[in-house]
Parts: C-alpha cells; structure tokens; sequence
C-alpha cells in the first residue's frame, strides 16, 4: 500500500523538482526520498517523474498522483486535527505561512497577543511567496496563512477579510511629486515604477492600484524585499509604491524620502485563509480578531 510518507516525498518532488530539495523539505536524506519514491512506482506501475543527470520533470500521471496526495495529506491532517479539538482544551501548535510584504509588519505586535490568548500553542512561522504558501496550506503543510487579495485561490480554501491596505507614493526628495501630500493616479502616467520582483503579489497589486490607468514597471531593476525599495528610492533611482501597513510599522523611518499618499487606489486585502475543512475554523477566526487588533492598535 502507497504510505502518506510516500506521498509527502511525491508532492515535495512535485513542488521542487529536485530531489536534494524535496529531501530537504521532507528532512530526509535524498537516499531516503528516491528509495521511497522508486518502492511507489513499482507498486502503481508508472513513473511519475523523469530523471537525468542534471533535472527533473515529473510525468503527466505524476503530476496528477502528486495533486490528488495534496488532497489526501491535507485531509489526513484536518483528520489529526479533529481529534486534538475533541480531546485537548485547544490546538497545541499552529503552523502560520506569512508573505514578507505583511509579516514582518503586522506581527511583532501581534504575536505577543497571540501567546498571552494561547499560552500552551507553539507557534511556527514560516515566510514564503502566496504561491508557496497555498500550496503548503492544501497539501497539510501548514495549517493557516496570512496573504494579500486579490489572488486566485483553491476551492478549499476560506478566507477572513482583516483589513484594507492602501498606498503611498515613495520618491526622492528632489523629486518633482516630492512637494505634494496626496497624489492620484493620472500623476503617475508615463513613470515607472521600481517594485519587487516576479513572485511577490506586491509586484502585480502594485501596477493594478489605480483603475483605468496602466502603471509601468522600471524592469532595469528588482528588489527582493520592501527595505532595498526604500534604500533605492532614497539614492534617487526611481520612484516606487509602498504599501502603509509596512510605512505605519516604520519601514521608512530614517530615510530621507517623501511619501504622498494615493488617492483612488484599489487597496489590497489582507487576509486570513485555511482549508474549509479544518476543524479550527472558530480558532483561526479568534486569531484573525487578534491580527486585526493588533493592526488597528497600532494606527
């Protein structure tokens, strides 16, 4: 019979494709991996991945026996779940995903309500792109995230709205928007942008802010986090949006720029998500109450 261990090593070959990584994410050795893995296909009859020297491509049937595992793996874990709510006062650890354009802003403050409500869970964070996280969160690998909408998301998955939030213009102080408080849309026609690269859902939530106006993006450069944003508008390279959940938590304080806030913006969502299927839905719920205390304390 194919094991869940079995099918944890195929959906991390699934997501990585590479079998040092996959045996990283599954904390095994690669021996361990491409054994257990080699033991499912003889015992289903087909290949599920490709392999040579240098890479790794999964099959057509391995692709789809790695999407139904997700599936498995994620109700085997709201399965475990059900019964640690029926037989413990409440969840003795959460595994939180967190986009780095929210997470390092939002909860410093409200981690230390969340242990004060839940003094005996264990909390693990872990900070990874939307993308990441979703997947982590259909296949069981962690139990809730915290994201920003607009984004596609998986049928099975339910989400809790937090807040709202918009954005400021961030340009060098010689800059010629530099003198106004508040800016629209129409002052942004014809510039480019610097933003953070493909993968943040920043990147795409950013050049979709106004309505009716399509903003460009200065694909000269790229940054991996919102604090080289910062560093590369202060040296007077470009101009760019920052989101002011991450402005109100200090990310430009001691910076010499200016910030005038966007008038008539599509602001992104904040949001909490979980599969619809856990049975710790009134748990998430409460935590998402706190998050948003946390968030609004802090105004």
């Amino acid at each position: 019979m194919t094991t869940l261990r079995q099918m944890r090593f195929l959906v991390a070959l699934s997501d990585t494709e590479n079998f040092s990584r996959a045996a990283e994410l599954c904390n095994v050795s690669q021996s361990t991996l491409s054994t257990g893995l080699k033991e499912m296909e003889v015992r289903l009859g087909v290949k599920v991945a490709e392999r040579s020297t240098h890479s790794v491509m999964m099959t057509s049937i391995g692709t789809t026996l790695a999407e139904r595992a997700r599936e498995i793996l994620a109700k085997v874990t709201d399965f475990e779940a059900t019964a640690q709510a029926e037989t413990s006062a409440g969840m003795t650890q959460l595994r939180l995903g967190v986009i780095p354009t929210v997470g390092p802003f939002l909860l410093p403050r409200a981690l230390p309500g969340l242990r004060e409500t839940w003094p005996t869970m264990q909390i693990y964070l872990r900070e990874e792109l939307t993308e990441s996280l979703l997947s982590g969160l259909t296949e069981g690998r962690l139990d809730l995230i915290l994201i920003a909408l607009p984004h596609d998301l998986p049928t099975q998955v339910e989400t809790m709205l937090l807040f709202e939030d918009n954005y400021s213009l961030a340009t060098p102080r010689a800059h010629p928007l530099a003198n106004l408080s508040r800016v629209e849309g129409t002052d942004l026609a014809g510039r480019r942008l610097l933003l953070l690269e493909r993968g943040h859902c920043l990147q795409k939530h950013a050049l979709s802010s106004v309505p009716g106006i399509a903003l460009e993006e200065d694909t000269s450069f790229s940054a991996t986090s919102l604090p080289t944003l910062v560093s590369m508008v202060e040296e007077g390279i470009g101009v760019t949006l920052l989101p002011n959940l991450a402005i109100n938590a200090g990310l430009t304080a001691g910076h010499d720029l200016h910030l005038s806030h966007l008038e008539g913006a599509n602001p992104r969502r904040i949001v909490l998500a979980w599969r619809d299927s856990s049975a710790q839905s009134d748990v998430f719920r409460k935590i998402g109450e706190n998050l948003r205390r946390s968030k609004d304390s802090a105004q």
